[in-house]
């Protein structure tokens, strides 16, 4: 591969690099519709109550504790 080939790979890896939720522009703002119905369903099967105002950053933090816990994590 040259080098302007691996230079190109390297970035198209750094742009779907995942990103912490702390770091998010957006974090504070609510979560989102479908984070809710998801954090809702991943909490049902946990057997665990979730709070209703999260942001989305705390969303998604949830969502992946949660997802641990019930066996859907990756």
């Amino acid at each position: 591969m040259s080098n302007r080939s691996d230079q190109k790979k390297q970035a198209d890896n750094q742009s779907n690099t995942i990103k912490d939720p702390d770091d998010w522009t957006t974090g504070e703002e609510p979560m989102t519709g479908a984070q809710e119905s998801y954090l809702h369903t991943l909490a049902t099967e946990a057997g665990e109550q979730v709070e209703e105002d999260l942001t989305k950053a705390e969303a998604s933090k949830k969502i992946d504790e949660l997802r641990e816990k019930t066996g859907r994590g990756d």
